[in-house]
């Protein structure tokens, strides 16, 4: 089976961009809000829970079928039962997708333990056979996969890398951390860049890409065909506009504080806000303050200070305090550290 053409980038001159896919944070409204700043070349979705009483969910399908951004959107599934996944693949074909994704990455203990997401990159064999009923029945667009490095060491990195290379993958979005690491630790680039040379498909290098300059330090580290940005598109979501300016060698634009400020009360707004309790939307809203704080000042006053808020008046009274008290100070260019 031979591989199927990407979705071609609005940049065909640049390197690929990615919003990385996490759950509960990359639905519809946020591609859109992402969207308003700077799409990057590629959307995925949230994961598709996939089992044998499994049915498309609702909200996640809304990212690909309400979609507005004009960006191709990957939708992604997580599962292991190979009758279920070709079922969901064929499914997800049905609609206006870029490709279908399958998640081999995610870190979380409750996902791993069922032997699904990063807790596929313990059995080699596994994969080789979901990879192989995937291509058999996804063979007029994309197939692809996001994993990372390895589960508690890199034992199987090359053989799963090969497995990639056996069923014509298309796209191979690489985290350079194991499951274990979770996203602690050193990122493991050198391992990216071996994977650039081993496998046929284009490689996105994912993991602790902050910035702009970051970006370009790994993609000349890496080789990679592009970049996936996660937790720090949230903190900043004018980062892909910022990596296509630095590969231009443009100067970066900075963002006033002011904007950062109407980012946060777009964030505010989300489309079922009226549904919750203020209590929960406040809390909602400090898991993006986490990422945002800490670009707004190098002492971190803004982050402790975020987090002990409690009302949704206190929280909104420090925004102003620190974001419209100066006109002239912008948003670092990457996330202060030590904080």
């Amino acid at each position: 089976m031979s591989q199927v053409s990407l979705p071609k980038s609005l940049y065909p001159d640049l390197p690929l961009t990615a919003l990385a896919p996490m759950q509960d944070v990359t639905n519809l409204w946020f591609m859109k809000v992402i969207a308003h700043y700077g799409s990057p070349d590629y959307f995925f979705t949230e994961y598709f829970r996939v089992n044998d009483t499994s049915r498309l969910n609702r909200s996640i399908l809304a990212a690909i079928t309400e979609n507005d951004t004009g960006r191709p959107v990957f939708a992604q599934m997580i599962g292991e039962s190979i009758p279920d996944l070709v079922r969901t693949a064929k499914e997800l074909c049905g609609y206006n997708i870029a490709g279908v994704d399958l998640n081999m990455g995610c870190p979380a203990p409750r996902i791993y333990r069922k032997n699904v997401g990063g807790g596929l990159l313990r059995e080699p064999e596994k994969v080789d056979r979901i990879l192989g009923e995937l291509r058999s029945a996804v063979n007029d667009r994309p197939l692809t996969v996001k994993m990372r490095v390895g589960f508690e060491n890199t034992d199987n990195f090359y053989e799963i890398l090969d497995i990639i290379n056996r069923h014509s993958i298309d796209l191979l979005s690489l985290h350079g951390r194991t499951v274990k690491d979770m996203y602690h630790g050193v990122v493991k680039y050198d391992l990216i860049a071996q994977a650039v040379r081993r496998v046929d498909c284009p490689v996105l290098a994912n993991g602790n890409i902050n910035s702009a300059t970051s970006a370009l330090e790994v993609l000349s580290q890496t080789g990679a065909a592009g970049v996936m940005v996660g937790r720090w598109a949230i903190g900043n979501p004018w980062i892909f506009n910022q990596i296509r300016q630095a590969l231009r060698k443009e100067p970066i634009a900075p963002v006033p504080l002011v904007e950062v400020r109407n980012y946060i009360d777009r964030l505010w707004q989300t489309p079922t806000a009226a549904k919750f309790p203020v209590r929960s939307r406040v809390g909602y809203l400090k898991m993006f303050l986490n990422y945002i704080a800490l670009s707004v000042d190098a002492e971190g006053h803004f982050l402790r200070l975020m987090r002990q808020t409690q009302t949704e008046v206190e929280l909104f009274n420090l925004c102003d305090r620190f974001l419209l008290a100066e006109v002239t100070k912008t948003l670092a260019l990457a996330p202060y550290s030590g904080l």
